[in-house]
């Protein structure tokens, strides 16, 4: 199927601005993907929104993470216990599309999500929050916090074709202690290999739409180097707050999806 030039340059500016955004906050781009792909009618199911998103999340996560890579911002031994369990939660959620209705699994998603929100709303560093572990995670409990994180990230990833930033980025600073744009860098890290399993089982299934694709992905690599460039100029306040009103768009947006 080819694309009108319309229809290619509308994803592919909109693509600029959600690689830009997704880069700044550590997320895939996938909450604002998903959305734009159904809402505008480019594609006819959440299935295929989800498996044309996942594909462009891909990009995102390579492209931003050379850039944070370049600023030595990523936690690399962290990022690598995460990716076992992300990658296989990735599968797992990429194949959940097919044999189960997401409606309910989506309304306890996005309940989830309100706590981090209202946290990184009010702008709290990881060390005021009362669940955080920071400086008490380490040995078997670090390990078992990263898998079920990643786990939890990876089925995110595949099933609604988000990336997993949206768990990974508050997990790894709410609960580890990460500070803001080192747990945006190292999820971003994380998210390549497990969005590239999500995107290859989504092909299988006949949910990814390759025209579609093309142009999210080619402005998603130009956005994606906009966020580590203007990371360091934000306040980390108010970083926490933008991505506080993304984490409550997300949620609202689940919880009334999965309401449908």
């Amino acid at each position: 199927m080819t694309l009108h030039a319309g229809t290619f340059l509308t994803l592919f500016f909109a693509a600029i601005g959600i690689g830009g955004m997704a880069s700044l906050l550590g997320v895939g781009g996938g909450i604002f993907m998903v959305p734009l792909l159904l809402l505008a009618r480019f594609v006819p199911t959440m299935q295929e929104a989800v498996g044309t998103s996942i594909a462009g999340v891909i990009f995102t996560s390579l492209s931003s993470s050379i850039a944070y890579g370049l600023k030595r911002a990523i936690n690399v031994r962290l990022g690598l216990l995460l990716m076992p369990t992300t990658i296989f939660g990735a599968w797992c959620g990429a194949r959940l599309t097919t044999v189960i209705h997401a409606g309910a699994l989506s309304i306890a998603f996005g309940a989830l999500l309100l706590y981090p929100a209202a946290m990184m709303l009010r702008g709290k560093p990881p060390k005021e929050i009362g669940l955080s572990l920071h400086g008490e995670a380490s040995g078997r409990k670090l390990y078992l916090i990263g898998a079920v994180v990643g786990l939890f990230a990876g089925v995110a990833s595949g099933l609604f074709g988000i990336g997993g930033g949206t768990v990974m980025v508050p997990a790894l600073a709410v609960f580890l202690g990460l500070d803001f744009v080192t747990a945006a860098a190292t999820s971003l890290f994380v998210m390549a290999p497990s969005a590239m399993m999500g995107t290859y089982q989504h092909w299988v299934e006949g949910h990814l739409h390759p025209e579609l694709a093309l142009p999210l992905i080619l402005g998603l690599v130009i956005g994606a180097q906009i966020g580590p460039r203007v990371s360091a100029r934000v306040p980390k306040r108010r970083l926490r707050q933008l991505f506080g009103l993304v984490l409550l768009y997300a949620a609202i947006n689940m919880i009334l999806k999965g309401a449908r």
